[in-house]
């Protein structure tokens, strides 16, 4: 019987770069013939996912009129439809690199609660997404830390999406959002199975360059995730 995959998650606000380095680190395990596969969330071709586009359409409300549980259950019912998939590529030994995954959900719809109710929400979406649902726990979360205003400037430059005609979605354009929502993930940074890696340089005032980030990432993936896999 094949022993479980390892599941790799890339996290951080948006702008941080998570697209870039999954694609360098799947580049990687190429090269050294480790056997995976990606998923990106949310995928919004599912049934929930087309909700989670609406909602950062700004169809069902504005940011602040949306209760974050509502929204909240909307990302996790994404998730829950692709545990099957998720399940399966772990169960065969394959490793399984995702774009977000539950701390998206943690970050973002946590930085939405009310600061006296935010840890109280916190558990309630772990106990959703872990528990209710079942979803299998990450063996590495890589979190890529980027001051809020950095990022913003960041998601300005990104190409056009297929959920939004908008340059920025409601949640993107939100400054304060940001902020709020990396202040979250800066508290679930202090999680062991969590890797945080500094992308902004303060003192050049300027993001790191791509290559230097993954080689940060790729020694520790290579010590504490791969190092008992087998090559194909």
């Amino acid at each position: 019987m094949a022993h479980r995959g390892k599941f790799i998650v890339f996290e951080g606000i948006d702008g941080a770069g998570k697209r870039t380095q999954l694609e360098l680190l799947v580049g990687a395990l190429d090269e050294r013939g480790v056997k995976y596969e990606q998923i990106s969330f949310p995928r919004y071709g599912s049934f929930f996912g087309n909700l989670v586009a609406s909602f950062l359409n700004g169809e069902l409300g504005t940011l602040e009129s949306v209760d974050p549980r509502l929204s909240a259950l909307l990302y996790a019912g994404d998730r829950f439809e692709a545990k099957p998939v998720i399940e399966a590529v772990l169960s065969t030994g394959k490793s399984l690199v995702a774009d977000r995954y539950v701390a998206s959900n943690l970050a973002h719809q946590g930085a939405r609660a009310p600061r006296e109710k935010r840890e109280e929400f916190l558990i309630w979406v772990k106990k959703l997404e872990y528990e209710i649902y079942g979803l299998p726990v990450e063996d590495i979360v890589i979190y890529l830390r980027v001051p809020a205003h950095a990022a913003h400037k960041q998601v300005g430059t990104k190409a056009a999406r297929d959920y939004t005609t908008r340059a920025r979605d409601i949640q993107e354009s939100n400054l304060r959002h940001l902020q709020d929502a990396a202040e979250v993930y800066d508290s679930l940074a202090q999680a062991p199975n969590w890797l945080t890696v500094e992308c902004y340089d303060e003192k050049l005032a300027a993001m790191r360059a791509p290559d230097a980030i993954h080689r940060e990432i790729l020694t520790t993936i290579d010590s504490r995730v791969l190092a008992s896999k087998t090559a194909r």
